[in-house]
């Protein structure tokens, strides 16, 4: 990948991994923007986003969605970056009713994001979404359960058993998603240039392993 020009980083994870705060930090190390999950479903909730509402948009303003980032997604700084950062709990993220219609919002938002600057994206379909961006690297972060589980029971005051029923109920949606709209599978490597099991490797370390990759 060339740094020199417009780079796009995906970055899918498995909850418990990790996965939100490597991206965060390997954006601040990059000096560009991070954009995840949450942010794509705010603009589309903060601004009742759908295909056709985004197409009417972009057909007033040229920068139509530059307005939107910059005010929700600044470019992360290292004060910002290592402040604390709790796991998102996403079985009390607002509810969503997934249809083509909202993917395909999401879909126009992450090429829009993939055309105005450098960025590194976290989300569930940002692999097959920007496939055919010419400047991409696709990785995908990894833990085992028994690891996974401890992070969210840390992170989100859960007992044992709750934390393995969030887990179980992310992962099954989070396939089931992109099995629906893109009849691919998120846990096959081939999907993704990085496989990175992070039982023992901590973030900044993940981080380090993924900037030699990119930086080759």
């Amino acid at each position: 990948m060339d740094l020199n020009d417009k780079f796009i980083i995906t970055i899918s994870r498995e909850l418990g991994s990790g996965g939100r705060t490597i991206g965060r930090q390997l954006a601040e190390k990059l000096g560009v923007r991070y954009c995840d999950k949450a942010l794509i479903h705010g603009l589309v909730e903060k601004f009742n986003l759908t295909a056709y509402e985004i197409e009417k948009i972009k057909g007033k303003k040229q920068n139509w969605l530059a307005d939107f980032i910059e005010r929700v997604a600044p470019v992360p700084t290292a004060r910002a970056m290592y402040g604390p950062h709790p796991e998102i709990d996403e079985t009390v993220l607002p509810h969503y009713t997934t249809s083509e219609e909202v993917f395909a919002a999401e879909s126009e938002i992450l090429r829009g994001l993939a055309d105005k600057e450098s960025c590194v994206i976290a989300g569930r379909s940002g692999f097959f979404v920007l496939q055919d961006h010419p400047n991409k690297v696709d990785i995908f972060i990894r833990a085992s359960l028994e690891n996974r589980v401890k992070r969210v029971m840390r992170k989100q005051g859960l007992s044992e058993i709750e934390a393995r029923t969030v887990i179980q109920s992310v992962d099954e949606a989070r396939e089931n998603y992109i099995k629906r709209y893109t009849g691919l599978s998120r846990y096959d490597a081939r999907n993704y240039d990085i496989v990175l099991n992070v039982d023992d490797l901590p973030e900044d370390k993940a981080v380090e392993l993924i900037l030699q990759y990119i930086q080759r």
